[in-house]
């Protein structure tokens, strides 16, 4: 990928982050057979075989435009930035998939390492201040530790 293409996705990213912190809700497709994924072109697993993607975009738009081609049954769907945080980034880890961050009509997006993503939300949370309720975490900071110490 030339440097231009990847400092676009790069940028996408962070955009990602601030607005999902800002509207606590992050968006998803999904048809009756599950989640819309793709498969990385950035990380392979033990087998030498793509790890999977699970894809997510901040602004409904441009997850609604998505939902062409292999998509074209997905429908919009909301999760709360709790939610996602707490269950979405945990089991993601533990599944040993990563996120799609904000992937494009052509299947071009940011890949994620779900303990990586968790931190950088936290340190937005933290950086504005926001207050936020976890459920499986004894606020921010104890999800802060737990994450940096599962990450390595």
């Amino acid at each position: 990928m030339e440097q231009q293409g990847s400092d676009i996705i790069t940028n996408r990213y962070k955009k990602f982050i601030k607005t999902v912190c800002e509207t606590d809700i992050v968006y998803a497709l999904q048809n009756h057979e599950g989640f819309a994924t793709s498969a990385s072109v950035q990380y392979d697993d033990e087998n030498n075989r793509p790890v999977g993607v699970l894809c997510f975009w901040a602004e409904s738009g441009r997850a609604k435009s998505c939902s062409i081609n292999h998509w074209e049954n997905y429908q919009l769907t909301e999760i709360s930035l709790t939610d996602f945080i707490e269950n979405w980034g945990v089991g993601m880890e533990n599944d040993g998939i990563l996120a799609g961050i904000e992937f494009d009509q052509n299947m071009f997006g940011y890949e994620a390492k779900p303990l990586d993503l968790i931190l950088d939300l936290v340190a937005e949370i933290k950086a504005t201040k926001k207050s936020i309720s976890l459920q499986k975490f004894n606020g921010i900071a104890d999800l802060e530790e737990q994450a940096k110490v599962a990450n390595g």
